[in-house]
């Protein structure tokens, strides 16, 4: 869609500068960005974000098997029994979890996201921030994600209770701060869909004028390999090493869309579009003024 150059210019100022979180909400993200940026000394103030969708919900709605144990199924039939009644239950319903694994559609659990990481060449201690509501079985799927990556933080860690007080209860408030935080990360790796990767990514693009480093995986691909109990690490890193440079590709590429669709929307692909905004700023040498943190 072809816009005057004076209404693009609102519509990205709109977007990309006018709206703000609220004074509370990017305060407290500009403290664990500082925090996260300090426990990163070893890279140098960088590191990476996860969005991991990994919370009962989630696991519930997704109808996939993790353990396909006993407990799991009537943990997993009271959530979805609690948060949708009777869909799940309607005769028109099939509820295939082996296919929906197949075809990518499972969230990744955190050892998944971790094999995948350090197949791509993270190494044991990159530091990480992990963005995720209340994790299913946290203590158990969490532990193994911690042990590949020691230096791993989440806003729970970095935080402290009486910061994060006013906050409990209101997950979009949560989501808000853990936003912030993935927006100022080296690297972005999304594991789901939904709203949060997807104005992310875009939001990402337009504030480093395209070079911000998103990973989005294979997940269809991804699974295949999990399952191949005879691949060697070697052959596995070799497909990761594949995988990451396709993300990457993808990640410098303009959809080329004859409409308007959620891929080629002006949020998830501001530029070319904003940069007469990024441009702006720059030339009258304006900062962003999201959080003003340094490094």
């Amino acid at each position: 869609m072809h816009l005057p150059s004076h209404l693009q210019f609102l519509r990205c100022f709109s977007n990309y500068e006018a709206l703000r979180f609220s004074l509370a909400i990017s305060t407290l993200a500009k403290k664990l960005v500082k925090r996260m940026i300090e426990r990163s000394s070893n890279s140098v103030g960088k590191y990476i974000s996860i969005h991991l969708r990994f919370e009962e919900d989630m696991v519930a709605f997704s109808c996939c098997i993790y353990d396909g144990g006993v407990v799991e199924k009537s943990e997993m039939d009271v959530v979805r029994e609690k948060g949708w009644g009777k869909k799940f239950k309607q005769k028109y319903r099939v509820i295939a979890p082996g296919l929906n694994r197949i075809n990518g559609k499972c969230p990744m659990t955190p050892v998944e996201v971790g094999m995948m990481l350090r197949g791509m060449g993270f190494a044991k201690d990159t530091p990480i921030y992990l963005a995720s509501g209340k994790i299913y079985q946290a203590d158990r799927y969490l532990a193994p994600l911690r042990k590949m990556f020691p230096l791993l933080q989440t806003k729970e860690t970095l935080a402290t209770k009486d910061e994060l007080a006013p906050f409990e209860g209101y997950s979009s408030r949560l989501a808000a701060v853990d936003y912030l935080v993935c927006l100022f990360s080296e690297v972005f790796v999304t594991t789901q869909g939904g709203n949060f990767p997807h104005f992310l990514i875009g939001h990402r693009r337009y504030l480093f004028n395209g070079h911000a480093k998103t990973i989005k995986p294979d997940k269809i691909k991804l699974v295949s390999l999990l399952q191949n109990t005879s691949i060697s690490w070697i052959e596995f890193k070799g497909q990761m090493g594949s995988m990451l440079a396709e993300s990457d590709r993808k990640g410098i590429m303009v959809p080329r869309v004859k409409k308007s669709t959620r891929k080629g929307s002006i949020y998830s692909n501001p530029l070319p579009e904003c940069r007469c905004l990024w441009e702006s700023k720059r030339a009258t040498n304006r900062s962003n003024s999201y959080l003003m943190v340094d490094r």
